[in-house]
């Protein structure tokens, strides 16, 4: 582990004495506020030496602490959903000293992970699970005989998606009625605005504590909710709130809606979960808060601080001077203009990744073709396939990790029906810092085996870019993956040049091995065959692989090693075995990939020498399988 940084008591006399939750209730109620603003400035003091998720943790500081505070965690549960919004969370609860190591190697996990600690009630990165794991926890609970509180905080946009309203359909309408609190977290925010009907529907509401007395009051009165006399006076509570606030979404849908609360205010908080923590049946509590709150510059600038590197707090992000090579996510944005303004059909679509996706630019100078459809991943890929029934061209900008929310509609809305829609997968292969739950490992395995898709790997900025438009040029289902960050540093030509389909580059002719290299990991193949005399091929498409050159080759060398920045299983060497298998060519494959576990938190150079796929990990694994290759290259060196 990072050695830590301890607490400076004398700045932070409260907080230093706060080791789990149990010593943050050993304070008094009078005392919370304090301890919410010794919280605050140490995350600002932390994320600046470390970087990392920024603006989310500042809005939830007087939550996390009132929650913590009044629940008896960890045996009562509270589930974090995008776990941004956890930082203050990992501080009360046994990581407050090694907070500043967080996304690095061997520190803290960036969002909430059950094996780092028993605070960490469930797992997440993606968004918008909170509800479901929190409702299947009151149930296990309740079978069990438990009296454990369950407590879901959602919010950071992960209220947009679809998965959100199934659980609280399921836990609304369930009977005996769970016990269980939802805290919708109203930032207005994800990444971006928040887009959508719901946003603005919350964007309406108001608070009515008259309201809320009367109801509380009348339960009291009227006895059995069953009995006509209740039943009477909630219809007409429903319809009369509804003159007053638009909460009647989440009374229909079974909660009892308590709120809008000022999420800022410790003692109202504490005042309001005093009162829900006696109620039965599954309630919702509505809290409005600043996304950045308590630094001024992450408030005004609420999505640049969303996340960030090491920096200054009391200078704060500082734009770096010089020439920036250019990402493959700029790339795809700069690429995507372009084609824009080729060809007026081409829609674009993004669940809620306008940043990081590169969207900005399109957004702006084709806000009419833009569409961000909040944190809803099945929705943007049905979307677009309804967009190809009638002649569009949709593009979909997406995280590999993402893709996997939409896979059933990629195959049934998509592939299926042969419609006419590009994915762009940024973030594909290792990611690094922000985990496995980030991770693109997976998508060349899931997305080859589907009938009718064309799948690319970039293997340089320049190729990126052609792949893009051989993809939208292709009548059909096709994708483009590339990693984050920088390429090689290939000029991108400003042509919208296209690529034979199916068809890979032979980059170097040599002897006995040939390397067979997918995307990323062109370089490093370059570098061994040039070193050992071997055989390089950009393979260019995963499907359809190149057919007539791998049988040329198996024909001419002794044998093949596969290289991919995904999982072995499944992958795209899998892909060449099989091909070899069908027309019955025995030959050594050496499959090089990323192994059958998540990977942790890490750089993406981390990840990929832990994997053994950076050049001196291919390198190794090759001569250890072929120890004759050295004896052949020195050979060679000395001949020459």
């Amino acid at each position: 582990m990072i050695d830590p940084t301890f607490i400076d008591s004398a700045r932070y006399p409260r907080l230093s004495r706060i080791e789990t939750p149990a010593d943050l209730r050993q304070f008094g109620e009078d005392e919370l506020p304090a301890i919410a603003e010794e919280l605050r400035a140490y995350l600002i003091e932390s994320v600046g030496k470390s970087g990392g998720h920024f603006g989310a943790g500042l809005g939830v500081i007087e939550l996390t602490v009132a929650l913590h505070w009044m629940y008896d965690t960890p045996d009562d549960r509270i589930v974090w959903d995008v776990g941004h919004q956890s930082y203050p969370h990992k501080i009360l609860t046994g990581r407050r000293d090694s907070i500043h190591t967080v996304k690095q190697k061997d520190g803290v996990a960036p969002f909430p992970k059950r094996e780092e600690s028993e605070y960490d009630t469930f797992g997440v990165g993606h968004s918008s699970t909170s509800i479901s794991a929190a409702l299947g926890m009151a149930i296990a609970a309740a079978h069990a005989g438990s009296e454990r509180k369950v407590v879901a905080v959602i919010g950071d946009g992960a209220m947009t998606a679809g998965m959100a309203f199934e659980a609280l359909n399921h836990a609304g309408g369930m009977e005996p009625e769970p016990n269980l609190l939802v805290v919708l977290n109203d930032n207005r925010m994800s990444i971006s605005e928040n887009v959508g009907g719901l946003t603005k529907m919350l964007g309406r509401m108001t608070g009515s504590k008259t309201l809320n007395a009367l109801r509380e009051g009348g339960k009291k009165l009227l006895g059995d909710k069953h009995g006509a006399p209740a039943k009477f006076v909630r219809r007409w509570e429903e319809h009369w709130k509804g003159m007053f606030v638009p909460s009647t979404l989440f009374e229909e849908m079974g909660f009892h809606y308590t709120g809008p609360l000022d999420g800022h205010d410790v003692a109202s908080l504490v005042k309001t979960l005093k009162t829900l923590k006696t109620l039965k049946g599954p309630q919702l509590l509505h809290i409005i808060t600043t996304k950045g709150k308590g630094y001024e510059l992450a408030e005004d600038d609420q999505i640049g601080y969303h996340a960030v590197g090491p920096f200054d707090p009391s200078q704060g992000l500082v734009s770096k001077s010089g020439a920036k090579k250019p990402t493959y996510t700029d790339v795809f944005g700069d690429w995507l203009c372009d084609m824009a303004a080729a060809d007026e059909k081409l829609l674009a679509i993004t669940p809620a990744m306008r940043e990081g996706s590169g969207l900005v630019r399109y957004s702006k100078e084709y806000p009419e073709r833009y569409f961000d459809v909040a944190i809803a991943e099945q929705h943007a890929v049905t979307l677009a396939a309804g967009m190809a029934c009638e002649g569009a061209k949709p593009v979909v900008a997406i995280y590999s990790t993402f893709l996997q929310r939409g896979y059933d509609q990629l195959i049934h809305d998509v592939a299926i029906q042969n419609l006419d829609v590009l994915f762009a997968l940024d973030r594909a292969g290792v990611v690094g810092p922000d985990g496995a739950t980030h991770a693109g490992n997976l998508d060349l395995s899931y997305l080859r085996c589907v009938p009718n898709m064309v799948v690319m790997a970039a293997s340089d900025e320049n190729e990126c870019r052609q792949m893009l438009s051989t993809g939208y040029r292709f009548e059909g289902p096709a994708a483009v993956r590339y990693p984050r960050g920088s390429g090689p540093g290939v000029a991108v030509q400003q042509t919208l040049d296209t690529l034979p389909i199916g068809k890979a580059e032979l980059r170097r002719r040599g002897a006995r091995i040939a390397l067979l290299a997918f995307g990323a990991l062109i370089p490093a193949a370059d570098k061994i065959g040039e070193e050992l005399g071997l055989t390089v091929v950009n393979m260019r498409f995963v499907k359809p692989l190149d057919r007539a050159l791998i049988l040329e080759l198996a024909e001419t060398h002794d044998a093949f090693v596969t290289l991919e920045d995904n999982v072995v299983a499944g992958g795209a060497g899998s892909g060449v075995a099989e091909l070899l298998a069908e027309e019955n060519i025995q030959l050594p494959v050496l499959h090089l990939g990323l192994p059958d576990h998540f990977q942790h938190h890490a750089s993406r150079e981390d990840l990929l020498a832990e994997a053994g796929l950076d050049t001196a990990g291919i390198r190794a694994s090759l001569l250890a399988r072929w120890p004759q290759v050295t004896a052949s290259q020195a050979a060679r060196t000395a001949a020459g």
